[in-house]
């Protein structure tokens, strides 16, 4: 039976609609029906507008107290879960940023010390001016050495910590300009399948995912960029893919498991 040869059961289904009675399948074919002919579509704005008008003639009831509170109380526990988790992140980035400052002013002092000593003993025994040409050659060596190893130590200028759901840090991630190397570490017990790859993404402020690299099975991962690449990233993730990853134009395709904020600063 088309429903516009019967006005009775049209305006009985109009009214049934308007009111939200009228559900599941039967719902989604008068919707149909409305898209379709003029008529249904205006038996349906009468009856909502017939009950806007009923609506509003009956007097307010406010809520019951308890509901506000509980409102109130939701809110402030999603307030307090949000604080919890950026006062993790915050600590979590402090401790490594400790740690980092710790092993560059090791790496200075011990190359310092070296050529120190040598320097000292060459001013007690004999000066300088008498030293013999080994010597002053060997000085040199350890003067060559101690500024190579100076250069060789990492310049950390960038580091995120990429963490789950439960703000649990998973993967260190630090970029080093001088060398455009990112290194990746893993912190966490989280280990994917073997017919799974772990994928790390950069997150710009505009524009679609790009993918970094794909992660291997070990604890340490390093992956080629350049500075203006990773300026721009202010987020970096990673989700878990098909073996191998995906390419970089799709985008993730898998959940991401872990995520972070990519830090800035200056040693």
């Amino acid at each position: 039976m088309r429903l516009t040869q019967n006005p009775e059961l049209l305006d009985r289904m109009a009214a049934a609609y308007a009111l939200g009675t009228l559900r599941g399948g039967a719902r989604r074919r008068f919707e149909q029906h409305a898209r379709e002919h003029a008529q249904v579509r205006a038996a349906a704005l009468l009856w909502q507008g017939r009950w806007s008008a009923f609506s509003e003639v009956q007097a307010p009831v406010p809520p019951d107290p308890a509901v506000w509170v509980r409102i109130n109380n939701l809110i402030e526990a999603d307030k307090a879960d949000a604080a919890a988790s950026r006062q993790r992140e915050a600590s979590a980035t402090k401790r490594l940023e400790r740690g980092l400052a710790w092993w560059r002013s090791a790496a200075l002092s011990g190359g310092l010390a070296t050529v120190t000593a040598v320097s000292v003993g060459l001013w007690s025994h004999q000066g300088l001016k008498d030293a013999s040409r080994q010597q002053l050659a060997a000085l040199q060596t350890q003067l060559q050495s101690a500024h190579a190893a100076l250069q060789a130590a990492p310049q950390i200028q960038y580091v995120a910590v990429l963490a789950d759901g439960k703000a649990d840090a998973s993967v260190l991630v630090t970029f080093d300009p001088r060398l455009n190397r990112l290194t990746l570490q893993r912190v966490g017990d989280y280990q994917e399948a073997a017919d799974r790859s772990l994928q790390l993404w950069a997150l710009p402020s505009r524009g679609a995912p790009r993918s970094l690299g794909v992660l291997g099975s070990g604890k340490l991962e390093n992956f080629t960029a350049q500075e203006a690449e990773v300026q721009a990233v202010p987020v970096l993730a990673i989700s878990l893919e098909p073996k191998g990853g995906v390419p970089s134009e799709t985008g993730p395709t898998g959940p991401v498991l872990f995520k972070g904020a990519l830090i800035h600063r200056d040693l």
